[in-house]
C-alpha cells in the first residue's frame, strides 16, 4: 500500500512510453497514419504488453506506435502535457519524467532540439496546472552510437537548465557504456545528474561501469547486480539507488515471475530501492498497481513497500530544501483532509 503520509515519487517513468492509447488513437486518425487499427481495443495488443515478452529489445519495438504518432512538435508538447496531467490523476507528488528527443524526433524526422522545447513547454505547462513537482531528465540512447549520442546530448544541454539529470538507455547487451564516458563527463560538468539503465540485459560489470565510470548515482534495473555480492555492499555503502521496475521487468523476461525479482534483496540489504513503471503506457499499469500488486507479489512486506516510497524521496534529484517542501506540502494536505473529515 501507498504511504499517504509520505510523499509519493516516481523515479523511472519514460515519457515517450507513457503515451495514452486514446492519443495514439486520435493523433493517428488525425494525421490519416497508418495505423495498424482504428478503434482502442483493436489498438490495444500493437501498442500494449499483455504476456511476458522474449527480451528488452521485443518490448521496445512495441514503442513503434507510440513515437509514430509524434508527427510534429505539437505532438511531442500535448504527450509531455498529458504525462504531468496522468501521473497528477495517480496521486503523484514528484516525477522524473525522462525521454531520448532523438528517438522521439526520429519517425518523422523531426529536430531533436525542437523536441525538447516541445517537451519543456508541455511539462511546465502541466506543472503550472496540476501544481505537481516534474525533473526532467535527459536520455541518450545507446543504440543510435556514440556519434549521434554527442549530437542528442548537445540538444539537450541547448536547455541545460531545464534538466535534472542524464539517463543511457536502450540495447545495453551490444552498446556498452565505455562507449559514452566522455558524454557523461560533459553532463556532469554541466552540473546534472546521472541515472543509467544497467544490469538489466547485461552482467554485474555494466553496473560497475556505470558507478565508477559514468558518475551513475542511481541504477535502472539492476536486476543483475545480485550476482556480485561485493557489487551490492558497493551500492549500499555508497547510498546509490535502485530503480526497480516490476512489472516492466517481468513483461521484458528480464525477472521470470514477481517472486524472482531482486527487490526484496535490495531492500533487505539497506539498499535504497525504488518502485518504479518504466513504460505505463505499454505495461497498462499505473505506479498504484506497482505498489498494490506488484509488489506484494514481488514478495515486499508493507514495512518495505513504505521503506521503498521513502527510498523514492531520498534519491530523488532535488535538493533538500525541495525534499522538505514536498514533506511540508504532504503534511498540510493531509491536515487538510483530515479537517475536512
Amino acid at each position: 500500500m501507498i504511504s499517504p503520509d509520505i510523499p509519493l515519487v516516481e523515479l523511472h517513468r519514460h515519457l515517450d512510453g507513457s503515451i495514452r492509447l486514446s492519443t495514439i488513437l486520435e493523433l493517428g486518425l488525425q494525421h490519416n497514419l497508418p495505423l495498424p487499427a482504428k478503434t482502442l481495443e483493436g489498438l490495444r495488443p500493437y501498442v500494449q504488453v499483455s504476456t511476458p515478452q522474449p527480451g528488452v529489445m521485443k518490448f521496445i519495438e512495441k514503442f513503434e506506435w507510440l513515437t509514430g504518432v509524434l508527427v510534429d512538435y505539437a505532438a511531442c508538447r500535448r504527450v509531455a502535457y498529458e504525462n504531468v496531467q496522468d501521473a497528477f490523476n495517480e496521486g503523484i507528488d514528484c516525477i522524473e519524467l525522462r525521454y531520448s528527443p532523438w528517438f522521439m524526433a526520429e519517425a518523422h524526422h523531426l529536430q531533436p532540439e525542437g523536441v525538447v522545447e516541445a517537451v519543456i513547454d508541455g511539462i511546465r505547462a502541466g506543472e503550472k496546472d496540476f501544481d505537481i513537482k516534474v525533473n526532467q531528465l535527459g536520455i541518450l540512447s545507446r543504440h543510435y552510437g556514440p556519434d549521434i549520442a554527442m549530437r542528442e546530448l548537445d540538444a539537450q544541454l541547448r536547455f541545460a537548465d531545464e534538466f535534472a539529470g542524464l539517463d543511457l538507455a536502450g540495447d545495453e547487451a551490444h552498446y556498452p557504456g565505455e562507449w559514452y564516458t566522455e558524454h557523461f563527463k560533459k553532463a556532469r560538468d554541466a552540473g546534472w545528474h546521472i541515472t543509467v539503465h544497467a544490469g538489466e540485459a547485461a552482467g554485474p560489470q555494466s553496473i560497475w561501469q556505470a558507478v565508477t565510470e559514468l558518475g551513475a548515482e542511481r541504477i535502472g534495473h539492476a536486476v543483475h547486480a545480485p550476482e556480485d555480492p561485493k557489487l551490492l555492499d558497493f551500492l549500499r555503502d555508497k547510498g546509490i539507488g535502485i530503480e526497480c521496475n516490476l512489472t516492466s521487468n517481468v513483461q521484458t523476461s528480464t525477472v521470470s515471475d514477481y517472486p524472482s525479482h531482486p527487490m526484496r534483496l535490495f531492500i533487505d540489504k539497506g539498499i535504497l530501492a525504488s518502485i518504479n513503471t518504466d513504460d505505463p503506457g505499454i505495461s497498462a499499469i499505473d505506479l498504484h498497481y506497482e505498489y498494490e500488486v506488484a509488489a506484494p507479489k514481488a514478495g515486499l512486506t508493507p514495512a518495505m513497500i513504505r521503506r521503498a516510497q521513502e527510498n523514492a524521496l531520498t534519491t530523488a534529484f532535488l535538493t533538500d530544501a525541495e525534499k522538505q517542501a514536498l514533506r511540508a506540502k504532504k503534511a498540510g494536505s493531509d491536515q487538510g483532509l483530515t479537517q475536512a473529515g
